[in-house]
């Protein structure tokens, strides 16, 4: 039968389940005949230069990312959650309804303190898990301070704290990393999406990943001991497996996807290895550090611009609307520094006929559900949107619980009554579209000149998406050669990521500058007959027809307690040649082609590890030119923003390759024509690689903000960057305090960055012109003059999507929220549509989606579509046709603009025309029902605005959140300033 339920309680004292909070060593002994060590001693008190309340941070929604079994079962029947899985919750929900008058003193009602070491007071739990190292977890938050008296024991420590804190989300991601999540979590929808998009973008076989970990390994001495760290690491994690699998208190999720029998402990929870660790941090990096591509989109909006308007005319206005190189699009750093611009006279540009493009399915063989889509018939549990905790207050775990219900979860584990967990993960573990690129995070950063202490002041952080357990996870690393604390990804948690050292912090946000191309290859056939779109074999550098190499994983699933998927499977297959993976196949000029994406960084995942390393080593970091020089090390495309004691620094890391003179990396190129890159060698995907004076950086200007905005002139940045960016709801606010002479507390600046995080970007930047246009005469309606006053008060005053106080249940201005929300994606076609024409129109909103609302679904594609508000995710306004809009009205305005799209749109560019079209969607919107804007869903009533907006927590366990106030701010977050240094 099931271990009892008290017994289940007392052996999660590990970590991995509820309740033992005593300072006591909390390892499972190997047999009954080993002791447990004495209780560790406290570690030294470290030095530390943090300014009072200057070293704070959140990672919401908890530390604790493991439950078991009993845990998962009180979750879902009666609603309480493991302790510290929820803790830093309300804090980080918190901000958004309290930043007005924020304090320095009042910080910690939002963040945590992120200094050095645990206060003796505040310790939880102090344990050893081998002689070398010992860990300490705060008793509020269960974060570990893991200090070791020797590299391995640290390293060690850190593998083993991780997999106490996010061991099935570790299994997740390695899973992914492989392309066998199916395999693993079940058939549902969102996990084959989520597996075919890794295969496709990043597929490996284990000798590429292994040939990866030895050419690091033997790159020298960092490589080497990088190497080691990671052995050492891993040994942590696959101790703490064997503990946990002997004494049960391993994730409950292995029991509900099929892989461990709870009654018998008969199945397995496989080690990790190295190779694994390649998988993670190939998926990571791709998702949050790539960029690029897209040139396959880009030349069939090419086409379509010459289709309409002819060749030459037609090049010029995709030119416009491309927007490499804006000249009004707000920038972090000064300075031009050019990277992947078109060239004046390109060579090797190639463009698919018209018609002839057929994507590549690397699907096959699919049987069962994956052939019939056949989906779970049992409704997932609303686990997410359980009643949250009274405010400020820790969730009810299963040891608070009054006997009767403990009885009861006892009587469930004792006859194996699962019933109440069914279908978990009907829906998935992670989102299907998790690996598409995303722009997210922000920073803000002010020079001691405008601080009232005269030292810097940091806010800043990564936005890696809202995930219970979050993908990211909190500690400290204390031991030879390294000193850091803050966030690392699950599962390569060897360094910290983000954070701070000895006297420094630095974080990143994703950057996505042009670090990937797509090739136009031949195709043949080995025989010498002709060749078609269907031929797998293509032309090589030296000539040969030589057939695709297969990367395949085959998947099958059967359904389990966690998804209910009827049995099925197929085979993924990606094709790869020398000029990278293959995207899709057409005809150019008549001749069969495939299409070929390469990444920089593709059989080089592993090379970043050595800047990380070095960011965590304090006798390598001792300014922020020592960190600018590290990060050339960090081959991914990352803004990398530092702040210490005297100093801010700004610098953008990643592989960028030099290209052959004439290539057009923003187009497709004839993979023989000599153009791609210098130095390319096809066996490694080693390039000549842009020096670190090229990248983008700057210390100590006045002040640097990003938000995945353009780091600098010069530096070709994505579709519709332009006039108009995310970026300005920062730069507006941190110049224009400057320019008012206000001094910066680290309060100050976490409110600017809040009410930022708040505001509709379309209202604040975008609404005035449109009102401009509109109020150039009376409008006659009644009815609609009073929408237009409506939209006019919401501006001025801030254009803030926000309650007037917690749980007020609405938005202040809610009906001018409503209007906007049904207008822009029915104004955006109204405006473009009629001189685009449709078939243009739609390619470009293809390559540049219309709208990044919070939620709403009116207009404008498919619900769900790019082109359509996403709800529940937090990151909003990063994509969107702001710009456009912007500089077309300003055209029909007559007002000057910089980088004009060619001619103007709206109403054919007359301006009274161009109020009716405005005026005539306005009333359309004003018109549509909330329920139509707000459609409902899963999680919400129809029309219910606020819900729509609010952040939803995927849950990749059996454990779920409550839903938090909408808020577009990082999901990791820093608060920093020092006082002193060494």
């Amino acid at each position: 039968m099931f271990p009892s339920l008290t017994r289940w309680l007392r052996t999660g004292a590990a970590g991995a389940a509820l309740g033992v909070v005593a300072t006591t060593v909390a390892v499972l002994p190997a047999s009954p005949a080993k002791a447990f060590p004495p209780p560790p001693a406290a570690p030294a008190p470290l030095a530390d230069h943090c300014a009072p309340a200057g070293c704070m941070d959140i990672l919401a929604p908890g530390q604790n990312g493991n439950a078991t079994l009993v845990e998962i079962l009180g979750h879902q029947v009666f609603g309480t959650r493991p302790r510290h899985s929820s803790s830093q919750l309300d804090m980080y929900d918190n901000l958004v309804h309290h930043y007005d008058g924020l304090t320095t003193e009042g910080l910690d009602d939002f963040f945590l303190d992120a200094s050095f070491g645990v206060d003796p007071g505040d310790v939880g739990r102090r344990y050893r898990p081998r002689a070398d190292v010992t860990i300490t977890r705060d008793a509020d938050h269960g974060i570990p301070h893991i200090h070791g008296s020797t590299r391995e024991g640290t390293m060690f420590g850190a593998g083993y704290a991780a997999a106490e804190d996010r061991l099935f989300l570790m299994d997740v991601l390695r899973r992914v990393g492989r392309g066998e999540l199916t395999s693993f979590a079940g058939g549902a929808e969102g996990n084959r999406g989520l597996e075919q998009d890794l295969w496709r973008n990043a597929p490996y076989t284990e000798e590429d990943k292994q040939a990866q970990i030895d050419r690091v390994a033997s790159s020298g001495e960092r490589g080497a001991r990088a190497m080691a760290d990671v052995e050492a690491y891993l040994e942590g994690v696959n101790t703490y497996i064997d503990q946990a699998d002997r004494g049960r208190y391993y994730p409950g999720e292995y029991v509900l996807t099929g892989h461990k029998n709870a009654i018998t402990n008969s199945g397995r929870i496989e080690h990790f290895t190295p190779t694994d660790v390649v998988g993670i941090a190939s998926m990571v990096g791709g998702i949050f550090g790539g960029g690029g591509g897209g040139e396959v989109q880009a030349a069939l909006v090419l086409a379509g611009f010459q289709d309409r308007y002819g060749a030459e005319r037609g090049a010029e206005l995709y030119d416009a609307w491309r927007m490499e190189n804006d000249p009004e699009a707000v920038v972090s750093v000064e300075g031009e520094f050019p990277y992947s611009g078109t060239p004046e006279d390109p060579v090797g540009e190639v463009l698919p006929d018209p018609g002839s493009l057929q994507p590549h399915d690397i699907v096959q063989d699919e049987h069962g559900s994956a052939l019939t889509g056949a989906t779970a018939d049992t409704p997932a549990p609303r686990a997410s949107t359980m009643a949250e905790p009274e405010e400020g207050a820790e969730a009810l775990t299963v040891e608070d619980l009054p006997q009767e219900q403990q009885d009861e979860l006892q009587r469930m584990v004792d006859e194996g009554d699962l019933s109440a967990v069914e279908g978990v993960f009907d829906d998935g573990v992670l989102p299907e579209g998790f690996m598409d690129p995303r722009g997210m995070s922000n920073a803000l950063l002010v020079s001691g000149e405008h601080t009232e202490s005269g030292s810097p002041v940091a806010v800043m952080g990564p936005q890696t998406g809202y995930f219970s357990p979050q993908l990211l996870m909190l500690q400290e690393l204390q031991g030879p050669g390294i000193s850091a604390r803050g966030a690392s990804f699950a599962g390569v948690s060897f360094y910290v990521q983000m954070g701070r050292g000895v006297d420094y912090a630095w974080s990143a946000t994703s950057a996505g500058q042009d670090v990937t191309d797509t090739f136009a290859v031949r195709l043949c056939e080995t025989d010498g007959s002709a060749p078609t779109t269907a031929s797998r074999a293509y032309v090589d550098g030296s000539g040969d027809c030589v057939p695709f190499e297969e990367l395949k994983v085959a998947n099958a699933w059967s359904p389990t307690v966690a998804d209910g998927t009827p049995a099925g499977g197929y085979t993924l297959t990606s094709l790869r040649s020398e000029f990278g993976l293959v995207h899709s196949f057409a005809t150019v000029d008549g001749d069969p082609v495939a299409f070929t994406t390469l990444r920089s960084t593709y059989m080089r995942e592993v090379d970043s590890i050595i800047g990380f390393q070095r960011f965590n080593d304090p006798d390598e970091i001792t300014s922020a030119q020592d960190f600018i020089r590290a990060s050339e090390d960090i081959g991914y495309a990352f803004n990398w923003h530092y702040v210490d004691d005297t100093d801010i620094a700004f610098v953008n890391s990643g592989d960028n390759p030099i290209r052959v003179e004439g290539t057009n990396p923003n187009l497709p190129i004839d993979a023989y024509s000599g153009s791609g890159w210098s130095g390319w060698d096809p066996e490694t995907n080693a390039a000549d690689h842009h020096p670190l004076e090229d990248h983008p950086q700057a210390v100590d200007p006045d002040y640097i903000v990003n938000w995945n905005n353009k780091p600098a002139q010069g530096y070709t940045s994505g579709w519709s960057t332009g006039s108009v960016h995310r970026g300005d709801l920062l730069d507006g606010r941190v110049s224009a305090l400057i320019d008012g002479g206000h001094r910066f507390t680290t309060a100050s600046l976490t409110q600017v960055m809040m009410e930022a995080g708040a505001a509709d970007l379309r209202a604040q930047e975008v609404l005035p012109l449109l009102l401009e246009v509109i109020d150039t005469r009376p409008v006659d309606d009644p009815a609609l003059a009073s929408v237009v006053e409506e939209l006019r008060l919401w501006n001025e005053a801030g254009s803030l999507r926000r309650e007037p106080f917690r749980d007020a249940g609405y938005y202040s201005y809610a009906n001018a929220i409503r209007t906007l929300d049904a207008w822009w994606p029915l104004l955006v076609q109204a405006q473009f549509e009629p001189e685009l024409g449709g078939d243009l129109y739609t390619a470009l909103t293809r390559a540049a989606q219309t709208d990044e609302s919070p939620s709403g679904a009116t207009g404008g594609g498919e619900p769900g579509s790019v082109n359509q508000g996403q709800p529940h995710r937090g990151s909003a306004f990063q994509y969107g046709w702001w710009s456009y809009v912007d500089k077309d009205l300003r055209m029909v305005l007559g007002r000057p603009v910089d980088g004009p799209l060619g001619e103007a749109h709206c109403g054919g560019g007359e301006l009274d025309s161009c109020r009716t079209v405005l005026l005539d969607t306005l009333a359309q919107a004003a018109d549509t029902p909330a329920g139509e804007v707000y459609p409902g869903d899963d999680h919400c009533a129809v029309g219910d605005q606020l819900c729509a907006d609010t952040v939803i927590h995927q849950a990749v366990g059996g454990i779920g959140m409550w839903p938090i106030a909408w808020q577009n701010r990082p999901t990791y977050q820093l608060v920093y300033q020092f006082s002193g240094g060494r």
